[in-house]
């Protein structure tokens, strides 16, 4: 019997050796980047390829992603989101970052079962609403722009958020088309051990309110992180909605 742990111990071992290897053999370098005009006149140019001015005047907006399982709708232009997973519901401002949760549509009393889900939602909101348009958001605060020589020689524009969201210290870059759509990025992500896993952008549409946003992704070539359910518009009746859902927290 001690035999067989000695072995299942070292077989143990070895695995987690194999693992360290992969990771450290297929891990990229942050490449560092050279800051200035030019990267900002390429991340400006960029933006103008998704229509960002279309983007910001859309005020409505919803998507589904996660496998599945994450449901927004988006009041963009007040700040607020309904976010609906499972059996929860929470509508949030994310500004504040107040609101009210649900669970199979009993509001929550509780008042730390009530923050756990809003904690919750806006995690969620963070990661899933980055992956909507991260595009228009070069210019947030907190980011710094730069411009990287890729493996083709091509120019690619590094982006990194110092702050912000839940994850600051994120770097990406983005490969672009000869129309300066992004077609990839790169990734330099603390949720992510490997550095430099590429993210396809692929599918770009066009809202009904002009702004474009890519639809499908492949993560490592292999990974489907792709969104669904998709709609821009201004107005409730856009999404079929006839009374204002965040009217419960003040809107």
């Amino acid at each position: 019997m001690k035999r067989i742990l000695k072995w299942a111990g070292i077989l143990f071992l070895l695995g987690i050796l194999g693992v360290g290897i992969f990771l450290y053999s297929t891990s990229e370098r942050e490449p560092i980047g050279n800051n200035g005009k030019e990267a900002d006149v390429l991340a400006n140019k960029m933006m103008e390829a998704v229509n960002k001015e279309a983007w910001d005047n859309t005020k409505y907006l919803q998507w589904t992603f996660f496998r599945g399982e994450h449901h927004y709708f988006w009041d963009k232009a007040n700040d607020m989101v309904e976010v609906v997973w499972g059996k929860n519901k929470v509508l949030l401002h994310t500004k504040t970052l107040t609101g009210k949760a649900y669970t199979n549509d009993e509001l929550i009393e509780d008042k730390e079962a009530s923050q756990k889900l809003l904690d919750d939602a806006w995690s969620y909101f963070c990661n899933d609403g980055f992956w909507l348009n991260p595009v228009v958001k070069a210019f947030d605060s907190g980011t710094e722009r730069s411009i990287v020589t890729l493996d083709d020689g091509r120019e690619g524009l590094k982006v990194t958020y110092k702050g912000g969201g839940v994850t600051p210290g994120d770097s990406y870059v983005w490969v672009l088309d000869e129309n300066n759509l992004p077609q990839e990025w790169k990734m330099w992500v603390k949720i992510i051990p490997v550095g430099g896993v590429s993210t396809t952008w692929e599918n770009w549409t066009k809202l009904s309110t002009g702004a474009l946003v890519a639809i499908d992704h492949k993560m490592g070539g292999t990974i489907d992180a792709s969104l669904s359910n998709v709609k821009g518009g201004n107005s409730l009746s856009d999404f079929g909605r006839e009374e204002d859902p965040f009217l419960a927290i003040g809107n």
